[in-house]
């Protein structure tokens, strides 16, 4: 079972940037399609931006496109997720997900689509 450990969160202003790692155990990283998803208070978790197993393909929420990013380094075991021009409405509790059974080099955008996921880490962004 691989464990994923989510850090970088915090407090920040509006306008402000936060950069979200996340740290894979296991031997099947780089062969695992990434994720990150956020779930507010009394909402249900949304998919933000999710990237293939090379890094060569991206995909992202229209809510953040153009101000996140989704990164990986392989070597590392590591996905990354820059936050810039935060806004209030992207506090959330952020997650990271991985799914081990992808058979294509593609972005999946789907909840069911990960079978291992992070603890979550809180993003809060005041106004």
């Amino acid at each position: 079972q691989v464990q994923l450990v989510e850090s970088g969160g915090g407090l920040v202003q509006a306008g402000g940037s936060l950069r979200l790692s996340c740290v894979a155990s296991g031997r099947t990283f780089s062969r695992s399609a990434m994720a990150w998803f956020r779930q507010a208070p009394g909402k249900e978790r949304d998919f933000v931006a999710a990237i293939t197993w090379s890094g060569g393909g991206t995909s992202y929420a229209d809510s953040v496109k153009g101000r996140f990013t989704i990164s990986r380094d392989n070597a590392k075991n590591t996905v990354y997720l820059q936050m810039n021009s935060l806004k209030p409405e992207d506090t959330a509790i952020y997650y990271c997900a991985l799914n081990s059974r992808s058979t294509y080099n593609a972005v999946y955008a789907g909840m069911s689509d990960y079978d291992s996921w992070g603890q979550g880490t809180q993003v809060t962004v005041s106004s």
